[in-house]
């Protein structure tokens, strides 16, 4: 059987994201989605409220689960026995960076763990996590940037009812 597990901090979930978990759920048997509960960063979103948004995104896709994790990845795919590591690029800045990721993480892990790049849909090569927090916190449409479910949730930790 092929697992995978897609790492991320998915804070919040775009539909950049979710179109790299759809396509990797189609290559492999099971898919997990990795949620870190980084304690370096303030999340606009606890860990559980990213859990649950992301359960709520996957429902319908029977190979995909949702779990967090925290610490390093090596570790995590160690423990529960990943071997493939899905990150998505949106552009060769992105490239960049992931590469020495996954070169650290191939290292790391004794050459345990690869990573797969997904390049993402030209639809969403523009979206970022960061970005749909900026657009938000002005108030701006994040409508075309996050499922619908997760529209009114954002605006909501920034105070702005729509």
């Amino acid at each position: 059987m092929k697992k995978a597990i897609y790492p991320g901090s998915f804070d919040p979930l775009t539909l950049g994201h979710l179109d790299i978990i759809k396509r990797a759920a189609e290559i492999f048997d099971n898919l997990t989605v990795g949620v870190l509960d980084n304690h370096g960063k303030t999340p606009l979103f606890s860990v559980e409220e990213r859990v649950n948004i992301l359960k709520e995104a996957t429902k319908d896709l029977p190979n995909v689960k949702v779990e967090f994790f925290s610490g390093l990845l090596v570790d995590y795919a160690r423990e529960n026995g990943y071997h493939v590591s899905v990150r998505g690029l949106r552009a060769i800045t992105d490239f960049e960076y992931e590469l020495q990721i996954a070169q650290t993480n191939k290292m790391l892990s004794g050459g345990a763990l690869d990573t797969m790049f997904l390049t993402s849909d030209v639809e969403y090569s523009y979206l970022s996590s960061s970005g749909v927090k900026e657009i938000a916190s002005f108030g701006g449409d994040i409508s075309k940037c996050v499922p619908d479910f997760v529209v009114k949730p954002v605006y909501e930790k920034y105070n702005i009812h729509k």
